[in-house]
């Protein structure tokens, strides 16, 4: 059976080119709101910590009607940590819209996506989108999407992919590049016509294969997938089966289905092939389970995910304000918190520490792993992270390490300075492309080599620079790098931070704290451009006598704080340093809090 009247596809492209923004303005004039309705804008980015990044983060579904058509549409993310979300979903549709920037042209984002794409044989609908930008080039990126297309090995129907010109924030797209569209209506078109309609055995043995995952308070977990065979009613009795895992067949009962109608799930009594739907009442559902027939237990092939490339140490905090911020502080708590993660993020893998208190999270890359810390700050959990560690490999006994492809865009002038900082992380240039007053850079580096460079990149290229990385392959040990040229300023004693300590401490770095700050000993309050620790005591107070009042002396004038955020603190961690995260602070500490401990183990090291 065919399902003529649908269409499944996925919307892939790098970060920032414009998916969500695409995905508005099908949602409106595919008839998503009513007459009247006021829209939001990126209404797909609904976790708060999407709308305050401007980034997606978790694949979402979404349908639009467009004549007779149903077409559902799935939003991916553009990062490339979150490149798990981009594989596991693939084989939820029969084909993909690859969004292109008109001026930025195929990133390495970009052809990670179409590489997967284009290995489940996927057709592809090629939209170059931001048609309105006054440095639109939009025949050059068409031939370097070709090009693209013919590297990655792409068969003759996917090199004759229909290409469409689009402005998504204006809701237009045309077939010719030179006469702007009134609407998107020719990008439905090409999807329809292009994108072919699910096939299956109306008649067969139910199977659904689940590649995503919800979760409800009232139900439970919830499995999105596509019926791939037959039909699935509800109160349904099936069995989960896993491509991958031989363990036997788990009995399970479809309790309620949703189907998909806009920004709304609409129950439905029964779904057949092709449909995305979702079903509650499956209890241990997980993303690449198949639901089967009782009598026909076949689970569908789901691609293996990447394997993660950095690992953290999550651990119960005990720094001397422990428990006084968090909700949930035990290692109990943390531990149900992490494994309940991993069961929805596929590319995430959780496995217990060297101690009960502690446990390794493996992501896909610092970002990765910083918005699991902090969407489980906003629960209210309060623990301690290590500093990010690389995962390497033996491989044909060689010591191998993961490498990406970094792509800087620089104005010229800062060329040289990306070059040298570069070389000092062990990249080697691939290559060097003009595109206007600006210049692309093609990097190989150690995916360690970038681990805190981001703050150091935006400083070199005054903000003007954009960076982007993705994991390439895995290659042979590059040698040392040193991460941090610089040290830490540590606090003496615990206490309240003090102007006076402050103001005699400023003299060593920047500082990281303000006056009336509790502090504790072995605390970290700023940095040391000298790249060694020194302790500092901000707590300090000016002795008062009778001969001289604390008015006595000129104003003491501090220089602001240098806040940190997630991010940065995760970049300057040191080897012998956490970080404290709480629903409201986030500190640095040393793993030894006491200083005179913590310079005795110093010393030890030294003479190793």
């Amino acid at each position: 059976m065919v399902n003529e009247k649908i269409r499944n596809v996925a919307i892939i492209a790098h970060v920032d080119h414009g998916k969500t923004t695409l995905v508005d303005q099908m949602l409106k004039q595919g008839g998503a709101f009513r007459a009247g309705q006021i829209a939001p804008e990126r209404v797909m980015d609904s976790n708060a910590l999407e709308r305050e990044r401007g980034i997606t983060i978790l694949a979402k579904n979404t349908s639009v009607h467009y004549k007779d058509y149903k077409i559902n549409v799935v939003d991916t993310p553009g990062h490339a940590d979150f490149g798990g979300e981009v594989e596991r979903i693939l084989k939820m549709v029969n084909g993909v819209v690859l969004l292109v920037d008109a001026f930025e042209g195929t990133m390495p984002q970009t052809r990670f996506v179409l590489e997967h794409a284009l290995a489940l044989g996927l057709p592809a609908v090629i939209v170059v989108n931001k048609m309105d930008r006054p440095d639109a080039r939009p025949k050059e990126v068409v031939d370097e999407v070709l090009e693209l297309l013919l590297d990655l090995g792409a068969d003759d129907s996917q090199l004759d992919s229909p290409i469409v010109y689009a402005s998504a924030r204006m809701g237009i797209a045309s077939v010719d590049p030179d006469k702007p569209g009134s609407d998107l209506t020719a990008l439905f078109d090409a999807i329809i016509t292009h994108i072919p309609p699910p096939e299956g055995d109306e008649k067969g043995p139910v199977q659904m294969l689940v590649s995503a995952l919800d979760y409800s308070d009232y139900v439970g977990s919830i499995g999105i997938g596509r019926i791939e065979r037959g039909s699935l009613k509800q109160g349904q009795q099936v069995v989960l089966v896993n491509y991958h895992e031989t363990h036997a067949p788990v009995r399970a009962k479809v309790t309620n289905m949703y189907m998909f109608e806009g920004l709304t799930r609409t129950p439905v009594p029964t779904a057949t092939v092709g449909d995305i739907v979702c079903v509650s009442g499956v209890e241990g559902v997980s993303i690449g389970d198949t639901l089967c027939d009782p009598e026909h237990p076949d689970p569908v092939e789901f691609p293996k995910i990447s394997e993660p490339g950095v690992e953290m140490t999550f651990m119960v905090n005990d720094s001397p304000f422990a428990g006084k911020e968090g909700k949930f502080v035990t290692s109990r708590h943390l531990r149900d918190r992490l494994y309940r993660e991993a069961i929805k993020d596929v590319s995430l893998r959780v496995s217990d520490g060297e101690t009960a208190d502690s446990f390794i999270v493996r992501g896909r890359g610092e970002m990765h792993l910083s918005i699991l810390i902090e969407n489980m700050r906003r629960e209210g959990y309060e623990f301690q992270v290590s500093m990010p560690k690389v995962l390497f490999r033996d491989i044909d006994g060689v010591k191998c390490e993961p490498i990406d492809v970094f792509v800087a865009d620089v104005p010229e002038e800062s060329v040289g300075i990306v070059m040298e900082k570069m070389g000092v992380r062990k990249g080697e240039l691939v290559s060097m492309t003009p595109r206007g007053s600006r210049m692309r850079l093609e990097f190989s580096v150690p995916e360690r080599g970038l681990f805190g460079y981001k703050s150091e990149f935006l400083t070199d290229t005054k903000g003007e620079g954009i960076m982007t990385s993705v994991f390439d392959d895995y290659g042979p040990y590059r040698g040392e790098i040193n991460r941090r040229s610089v040290g830490s300023l540590v606090a003496h004693e615990t206490g309240e931070s003090i102007t006076y300590g402050l103001f005699n401490a400023q003299e060593r770095g920047p500082l990281f704290i303000g006056p009336g700050v509790r502090v504790y000993q072995g605390m970290v309050v700023g940095e040391s451009p000298k790249g060694e620790d020194i302790t500092v005591n901000v707590c300090k107070r000016k002795q008062l006598t009778n001969t001289r009042s604390s008015a006595s002396d000129e104003a003491l004038r501090l220089v602001p704080p240098k806040k940190l955020s997630l991010e940065q603190c995760i970049e300057f961690l040191a080897d012998d340093e956490l970080l404290e995260v709480t629903p409201l602070s986030l500190r640095i500490r040393k793993r030894i809090l006491d200083t005179e401990q913590r310079m005795k183990e110093w010393a030890k090291t030294r003479k190793k």
